[in-house]
């Protein structure tokens, strides 16, 4: 074995993986092309790795376009890390509450500085494309990202870093007073200005070890996700994070605070 297969096969395992994961997302249907210029590789090396991916069931084919989708075979590599997650056990819960408020429900969790959207549980009807959270979200800048980092021990870290805390008091005020809404209320709101606004809500969801590392969340457009609408379905997306938080295994550190996302 010559010294340079190594790093030939890890350079095209890393290649797999870029085209995988432009497939982050709702489930889309890409191109030989469209996989070239999101994973940024030349369209021959992306049809090779294309058809490997294939044959190994990580991706499927469709016969009618010849464009690629996401395999079983990637479904049933998950399944250990959802269940693992406890998304088996809690997904009956997230159904039902989908169903009764009749707006898509999605589960996130904390990576690095992002909530990731890992689960999403849509209604039988009234489903449209605006209730589709992105994948990733800032956790500084968005509802699910409030409802995650609330119930970290921010008051600790305060009287740890309290000079620093005090330079940088303009910077993360407003953020602070965000968190703060969401610990009084139980729940984040935040208003996406689009050409047709967007309302997301989230709500935390306490482990077995009452460490919050998961959230809770639905969106739909405003005009129908109104502070009524708001009102009537976030007690019932509160006593939902009651019931399967128990069903969610603890698992990494707890959340970062506010602090100490701005102080990085």
């Amino acid at each position: 074995m010559s010294p340079d297969e190594p790093r030939s096969g890890a350079r095209a395992v890393d290649r797999a993986i870029q085209v995988l994961n432009c497939f982050e997302g709702d489930d889309p249907e890409l191109s030989v092309s469209e996989l070239a210029h999101l994973a940024d590789l030349p369209v021959s090396t992306v049809h090779r790795l294309a058809q490997a991916l294939v044959r190994g069931r990580l991706l499927d084919q469709n016969p009618a376009n010849d464009r690629y989708r996401i395999g079983h075979g990637l479904a049933s590599l998950a399944r250990p890390a959802l269940a693992r997650l406890g998304l088996e056990s809690a997904a009956p819960h997230l159904y039902t509450l989908a169903a009764g408020i009749r707006i898509t429900v999605s589960v996130s969790v904390v990576e690095d500085r992002d909530a990731v959207t890992v689960f999403q549980a849509r209604p039988p009807v009234y489903f449209c494309p605006n209730q589709v959270p992105p994948v990733r979200q800032p956790l500084r800048a968005s509802a699910v990202g409030h409802a995650l980092l609330a119930p970290s021990p921010i008051s600790t870290i305060a009287e740890e870093h309290a000079e620093r805390r005090n330079s940088q008091r303009v910077r993360t005020g407003g953020l602070h007073t965000d968190l703060d809404r969401v610990r009084r209320t139980g729940f984040a709101s935040e208003l996406v200005p689009t050409d047709d606004p967007i309302r997301a809500i989230a709500v935390p969801i306490a482990g077995p070890d009452k460490r919050v590392r998961v959230a809770l969340a639905v969106q739909a457009r405003s005009a129908r996700l109104d502070a009524d609408l708001v009102r009537s379905i976030v007690p019932a997306m509160r006593a939902t994070a009651g019931r399967i938080g128990p069903l969610f295994q603890t698992h990494g550190g707890p959340t970062d605070s506010a602090f100490e996302l701005e102080s990085r």
